[in-house]
């Protein structure tokens, strides 16, 4: 009786999972338009639809503001600023005539992934106005200038810079802050990313200034009712997903509504780690009832 009865809660427990919405509130990073991702962005939709998702936010990461601010491997292969903000015009074109030619399969929302440096909330409010986005992914990627996640070396050079390693969690948390308050971003993404070159990073994440910093910024996502994106992407890159597991307990904590994000850069990455998300934010008893993000108003 006792077998039977365990097999049944099995039984439920998978049935449960495949009634769970499959939807993507942070990906769609195509070859096309991204120099580090792979794939058209039409291959990148089709694969969403293979894959039974529901809804998917395609949020390519916006231009950079000057030549400055190009990812490494941008400048290495001499892509302008200029060059790139042309093709994220582009990216917008493509995105909505495929958004019309699918929405029969699957619901897409054009949307871009904002970058946090000088003068760049400034230039994310102009593109919202020029290509009016359905909404934003407010990330941090740069930290005093540098960029903190595309390899060790600038991560390195990111402390140097900075001081120290606590100085530098600090300042991306601040950076954070100070974008969440000037954007209000409906989804905020890879909370922790600056944790992706430390290895000890659950003991950095104790310090006391730290961690405070994490909790104001919590606490600001769940007054205004932002979504934190659960970044499934951070199992290929940091062995476990953005946010951590102690941020994330203490954001659920808070009532933050927690979705997930493939941060997909290709066909092959599209759903990626996704049962392995969901069985993780059910073991904490999280809601699998996505809302969907507030999208603008551009009337």
């Amino acid at each position: 009786m006792a077998s039977g009865a365990s097999a049944n809660n099995v039984a439920s427990a998978n049935k449960a999972a495949t009634n769970i919405q499959k939807v993507s509130v942070h990906g769609g990073h195509s070859g096309q338009f991204c120099h580090h991702a792979k794939d058209s962005l039409e291959d990148v939709i089709k694969a969403y639809i293979d894959q039974g998702f529901t809804w998917v936010g395609i949020t390519e990461h916006m231009a950079p503001l000057s030549d400055a601010f190009r990812y490494p491997d941008e400048a290495e292969d001499q892509q302008s600023a200029a060059f790139l903000r042309e093709q994220f015009f582009s990216y917008f074109d493509e995105c909505q005539k495929l958004k019309n030619k699918y929405s029969d399969q699957i619901e897409i929302f054009s949307a871009f992934e904002t970058e946090t440096y000088e003068g760049a909330q400034a230039f994310v409010n102009h593109l919202v106005e020029e290509l009016k986005p359905d909404y934003l992914v407010g990330s941090v990627h740069h930290v005093n200038s540098i960029c903190i996640d595309y390899d060790e070396g600038h991560f390195r050079q990111a402390v140097t810079t900075t001081g120290s390693l606590e100085a530098l969690y600090l300042d991306y948390f601040d950076a954070q802050f100070e974008m969440l308050q000037a954007l209000e971003p409906a989804v905020v993404g890879h909370f922790d990313l600056i944790r992706k070159f430390d290895p000890d990073y659950l003991h950095t994440l104790q310090n006391k200034k730290i961690w405070q910093r994490v909790k104001r910024n919590l606490d600001f996502i769940a007054r205004k009712n932002l979504i934190l994106d659960f970044n499934l992407r951070g199992f290929d890159k940091a062995s476990e997903q953005y946010p951590s597991m102690p941020v994330l307990k203490e954001a659920l904590a808070m009532g933050i509504a927690v979705v997930p994000g493939d941060d997909s850069h290709g066909v092959a990455s599209v759903g990626r780690n996704y049962d392995r998300g969901i069985e993780i934010l059910r073991s904490l008893g999280a809601s699998t009832d996505w809302p969907k993000p507030v999208l603008f108003n551009h009337t």
